[in-house]
C-alpha cells in the first residue's frame, strides 16, 4: 500500500511519494501503472522524494512508460512545493537532480521560481533549433501553433534516426506579441501534454537566437503560463537560467500495487 501525492504544474501532472526511508522501489512496469490513466492514479511522471547529505532532498524522476528520465522542469517545481508540504523547506528550497543541482525561491505562494542549468551548444537551423535544458528539445517555429497536429508530427520527429534512441521532446513555438505560445510532443509520455517545463525554457532560448542580453520571456501553453528568464553574453551560452511558473497540490490518497 503506498500513500501518494497528485501534483500539476501548468496541466503538467505528477504522482509523488516520498521516499526517504528508501522503503520503495519501484519496477518500471508499477511506475507506468501508476501514471495510467485508466488503470491507475493517472500522470505524465512519477517523483521520489529521498534524502540527500548536502541537500533538502533528492529528485528522482520517471517519465509515464516508466523509464527514469532526465530532468522535468515543472516536475522541479510540484516537487519543491511537496517538500514544502512536508516542512522540509519553507520558501526555499535545494535538491538534487539527475543533471546536477537545483536552487528555487517562491516570489510569491502561489508561484516557484526554479533555478535551471546553464544551456550550451545552442544549435539554429533554418526553421528550428535543437538544445538540452536538461532535456534534449526541438524547437519548431510555426506560424500558427494551434493548427499543428502535434501529436502526429511530434511523433514523427522525436523518432527520427538522428535522434536515436532515445528520441526528443518536440516543442512547436509561435511567437505572439506577449511572448511565445508553445505547444509539446514529450518523449516517455508519447503525447501531447499540457507544459513542459525545460520545453518551454528551450524554446525561450531559441526565440533570442543570436542576440545578447538579459531576456524575460512569458509564454502560454495550453495548460496555464509560464515564464522564462535567462541571460547570454554569447551567442552559444544562457546563463542564470529561472522557470517560474505554479505547483498546485491535486489530492492525496493511498494505492495498492
Amino acid at each position: 500500500m503506498i500513500h501518494f501525492y497528485k501534483y500539476q504544474g501548468a496541466g503538467n501532472d505528477f504522482v509523488i511519494i516520498d521516499n526517504r526511508l528508501q522503503n520503495l522501489n519501484l519496477s518500471q512496469e508499477q511506475v507506468a501503472k501508476l501514471c495510467h490513466r485508466k488503470y491507475g492514479i493517472g500522470a505524465d511522471g512519477l517523483m521520489l522524494l529521498e534524502a540527500s547529505n548536502d541537500a533538502h532532498f533528492k529528485m528522482v524522476y520517471y517519465n509515464a512508460d516508466g523509464n527514469e528520465s532526465t530532468m522535468c522542469g515543472n516536475g522541479g517545481r510540484c516537487i519543491c512545493a511537496f517538500a514544502q508540504k512536508l516542512g522540509l523547506v519553507t520558501t526555499e528550497a535545494h535538491f538534487v537532480a539527475i543533471d546536477g543541482r537545483h536552487y528555487a525561491t517562491w516570489p510569491s505562494p502561489f508561484l516557484i521560481a526554479l533555478e535551471m542549468n546553464n544551456v550550451t551548444d545552442i544549435q539554429h537551423f533554418q526553421d528550428h533549433s535543437i538544445l538540452n535544458t536538461g532535456s534534449p528539445h526541438y524547437v519548431s517555429w510555426q506560424l500558427n501553433v494551434a493548427q499543428v497536429d502535434v501529436f502526429a508530427q511530434g511523433r514523427s520527429i522525436r523518432n527520427l534516426p538522428t535522434f536515436a534512441p532515445k528520441g526528443i521532446n518536440v516543442n512547436f513555438a509561435e511567437r505572439t506579441d506577449e511572448g511565445l505560445f508553445v505547444r509539446t510532443y514529450e518523449r516517455g509520455v508519447e503525447d501531447e501534454t499540457l507544459s513542459c517545463g525545460t520545453g518551454v525554457t528551450a524554446c525561450a532560448i531559441a526565440a533570442s537566437g543570436n542576440q545578447l542580453g538579459h531576456f524575460i520571456t512569458k509564454i502560454k501553453t495550453p495548460g496555464g503560463p509560464l515564464q522564462v528568464a535567462f541571460t547570454k553574453d554569447n551567442t552559444n551560452t544562457a546563463i542564470n537560467v529561472v522557470l517560474t511558473g505554479p505547483a498546485t497540490f491535486v489530492f492525496e490518497g493511498h494505492i495498492q500495487l
